[in-house]
């Protein structure tokens, strides 16, 4: 009887040991659903151990399970590590790393995918929404202090009737956002606290002014909108933890400031920019990236700037298609900053093309070397069949295709009607072919129409030259029965996806 009854007390214990670091629970296949059984409310983050983007959050993260363990909350947070639990990263479809999903009441079928910053304050102000009223009622002074401490922003409506239109208005304003904490009061000792006059929103800041207030006319998009073009620094830092609140927020142009923190001219610099950003607020975010970091070198990169060009002004349009200007003048002043963003917002610049220069012996080789100098000449000439692998120097897709690629071009290399060539498209951009992954292939056929054919089918030479001895016309398209491995992973909140090597595969150039 006693060995049974110990079997049985040693089970349970070990069901409920579900391991911790950190106060983050370590969750693998066979107790995932023990967790979700026990904890009502969990948010577990889906990582990859050489991930830069989860080793990151790591510390915030933690930090968040401290601070909500702290406050006696029932929110758990929890961690996977996708690569080994393979089955639990297919179930929930994650296809980059971090993934965040929040479960509500052990229900796995639908979980809300985390949607905010990556620090700390971020999180624990997400998963409060998540539990809670959109705005917390506040009738004494102690709690209006804590609330306004709590966080780098904070917003409190002050209205003398809690139930009145307005009030309710404002709460259904504070639903739209996951990451900021509302209050709302109606106290008059309040009002006097904070020196506010009549009904209206404060948005409380730990930066610049200190705080905004709104008294217009309160409605959902007027409040909304204020919210939105106060809640951000005029100049914010580009790093791994504000990278989700600057690609994710509504104003898509980005004037960047590359410059080295440990220059003599960083605080003038700074000062300069932010003088010239009071001029545009709500109309173009003014970010400024440390060139020295080595994380941010890829960011260069991607703009044609080397760490000793810097510091550097550039301007970026996130549309659809994304857009790059350079100013006349690299010079920092507050006046050249207001005259080049001028220009821009009256439509006055012409976008930034970056090319190298044309190599001496482009086209003496099977695969021709293209640049941005030589691209037109070269891809449009009337009289030949041209097919282009746009590629990226650190792209392992890229470095598989190149043997295969110099093949294709040894077997057309006597064929004066057709033309293999390359470029590299993070150094060379062209206006009439915008490139978004790599290795992207293109065909432009003899013609004078200047027609582009997107190649989709099978990397292979067998498939290539079918495609090319058919003009373009066979092999090219997509095989649905072929997986394409290289497809892009998208991950709702615009990161990239690293891989074994730390190299992106099919790289959005979107996701810098």
């Amino acid at each position: 009887m006693w060995p049974l009854r110990l079997l049985c007390l040693a089970a349970l214990a070990a069901a409920a040991d579900i391991p911790e670091e950190e106060e983050v629970l370590v969750l693998k296949k066979d107790n995932f659903e023990e967790a979700l059984e026990k904890y009502q409310h969990l948010l577990v983050e889906f990582y990859a151990p050489w991930c830069g983007h989860c080793k990151a959050l790591a510390p915030e993260y933690a930090k968040a399970a401290a601070k909500l363990k702290e406050a006696g909350s029932q929110i758990r947070l929890a961690k996977v590590d996708a690569t080994e639990e393979s089955d639990l990263a297919q179930m929930f479809a994650v296809r980059g790393y971090p993934t965040i999903k929040f479960f509500k009441n052990g229900d796995k079928s639908s979980p809300k995918d985390y949607s905010a910053g990556r620090q700390h304050e971020d999180i624990v102000n997400w998963l409060n929404k998540r539990m809670g009223p959109a705005a917390d009622t506040i009738t004494e002074a102690d709690a209006a202090e804590k609330l306004v401490e709590s966080s780098e922003v904070v917003i409190i409506g002050f209205f003398k009737d809690v139930e009145g239109s307005d009030a309710k208005i404002f709460l259904q304003a504070a639903e739209a956002f996951d990451e900021v904490p509302f209050g709302i009061t109606s106290q008059a000792d309040l009002f006097t606290k904070y020196d506010v006059k009549k009904d209206g929103v404060v948005l409380f800041k730990k930066f610049d002014e200190g705080r905004n207030t709104y008294d217009g006319d309160v409605t959902k998009d007027n409040i909304i909108e204020f919210i939105k073009s106060n809640q951000l620094p005029l100049v914010i830092e580009f790093t791994e933890q504000s990278a989700p609140k600057i690609f994710g927020g509504e104003i898509k142009t980005h004037v960047l400031m590359f410059l080295p923190k440990s220059s003599t001219t960083f605080e003038n610099n700074l000062t300069n920019f932010k003088k010239a950003a009071e001029s545009f607020k709500g109309k173009i975010l003014f970010i400024y990236i440390d060139s020295e970091v080595e994380d941010n070198q890829r960011v260069l990169e991607f703009f044609g700037l080397k760490k000793e060009e810097c510091p550097a002004i550039r301007l970026i349009t996130l549309e659809e298609e994304m857009t790059k200007y350079k100013p006349e003048s690299e010079d920092i002043t507050v006046e050249n900053v207001k005259v080049f963003c001028n220009q821009f917002l009256e439509g006055k610049l012409k976008p930034h093309l970056m090319s190298q220069d044309i190599p001496e012996d482009w086209d003496k080789t099977v695969v021709k070397v293209l640049v941005g100098k030589n691209f037109e000449e070269v891809a449009f000439d009337e009289t030949k069949d041209v097919f282009i692998e746009f590629y990226a120097p650190w792209c392992g897709h890229c470095k598989q295709l190149a043997p295969i690629w110099e093949s294709l071009g040894e077997k057309y290399k006597d064929n004066d009607k057709i033309v293999i060539g390359k470029m590299d498209a993070t150094a060379n951009e062209i206006e009439s072919v915008k490139i978004h992954s790599f290795p992207t292939l293109k065909y432009f056929p003899a013609s004078t129409e200047r027609s582009i054919v997107d190649f989709n089918g099978e990397r292979t030479l067998e498939s290539f030259v079918k495609f090319l001895d058919s003009g373009g016309k066979d092999g090219g398209a997509v095989d649905e029965d072929i997986e394409d491995a290289e497809d892009t992973d998208e991950e709702g909140e615009g990161e990239e996806v690293e891989s074994d090597d730390e190299e992106e595969t099919d790289h959005h150039k979107d996701e810098l």
